[in-house]
């Protein structure tokens, strides 16, 4: 078995790079035919590279050392080769899906990424393109926009980059328009906040957008929350950061399979922190379509069994 380790020099600002190589190096100094370390170049590198690895057929395991992003790019190469498993060294800012386990700090062990188990998981197929762990339109795309803007700044973490990204949103319109179904029923025309489907419990640096998401379940979890003022929306986040929102009449949720909008003006997508600008977009579950390590010794939380 071939391990791969795609590093993004630039994820997190740079900080756990040279560490991990070190422990990569370590871990394989007896072994060296069977690693390889590829430093991602540019912006969809990542993909081009995996798909031409996956290409090859050979069982081989990648690890996406860097953040949502870098995984985001790996996923849309390999997705649809069997050959393929994936696992994540967290590098990134957020990388808001391990929170869905008990010990982040082992996902930068080596031994245990090694030894770690397989399991199918489900993702989320958003037009042509496919997520990991959620993907949402309305404010929080745009908050997710303009993280970027912040979390490059020094002494910013991932949540305080988000935090600081709403506070821009302030200064504008907060709010869309959509035509919204949900699982191919017929269209609704919804004015709201915004619009989560989701795989994963968390987004945003740590905010539970949908608390009962399993990513192997083979439901997806919608969320929408309603217009509220703008004075409402910070005792709201301190809910929504805890997903204290089931009693909140202006937020829905629901387990689906499917959801899509149609906008008459192009509005931003979060599609796991990438963010697009569409009219229309469809998004439904693809069960059990990759294989992701989970390192020895980590417990998730209620997942399913394959």
């Amino acid at each position: 078995m071939k391990h791969i380790f795609f590093i993004n020099p630039t994820a997190g600002k740079g900080n756990l790079q040279e560490r991990i190589i070190k422990s990569i190096k370590k871990y394989f100094v007896n072994r060296l035919n069977d690693f390889e370390i590829y430093i991602t170049k540019c912006k969809g590198d990542a993909e081009i590279v995996a798909k031409k690895i996956a290409k090859t057929k050979e069982e081989v395991c990648i690890y996406a050392c860097g953040g949502e992003g870098t995984f985001y790019e790996i996923l849309n190469g390999v997705v649809g080769f069997d050959n393929v498993s994936l696992g994540v060294i967290p590098c990134g800012s957020a990388n808001d899906f391990l929170k869905y386990f008990n010990s982040k700090e082992t996902f930068f062990d080596i031994s245990s990424q090694i030894d770690g188990e397989k399991v199918a998981m489900d993702i989320i197929k958003a037009g042509d393109r496919y997520c990991f762990n959620g993907c949402s339109v309305g404010m929080d795309a745009i908050v997710a926009r303009d993280m970027s803007l912040f979390k490059n700044w020094p002494l910013v973490s991932g949540k305080m980059s988000y935090k600081l990204a709403i506070a821009k949103s302030f200064l504008s319109k907060i709010g869309i328009k959509i035509k919204l179904s949900i699982d191919d029923k017929i269209p609704q025309v919804k004015t709201c906040l915004f619009a989560v489907i989701a795989n994963g419990p968390f987004y945003g640096g740590g905010y539970m957008a949908a608390p009962k998401a399993v990513p192997n379940d083979g439901k997806l979890n919608f969320t929408m929350v309603d217009i509220i003022s703008k004075l409402r929306v910070p005792s709201f986040l301190k809910k929504y950061e805890k997903g204290d929102i089931f009693d909140l009449d202006y937020c829905s949720l629901c387990d689906c399979s499917s959801m899509s909008f149609d906008s008459d003006t192009p509005i931003p997508v979060n599609l796991d922190g990438e963010i697009i600008e569409t009219k229309s977009m469809r998004f439904e579950i693809v069960k059990s379509a990759v294989k992701f390590i989970i390192p020895k010794g980590v417990k998730a939380k209620l997942l399913t069994n394959f």
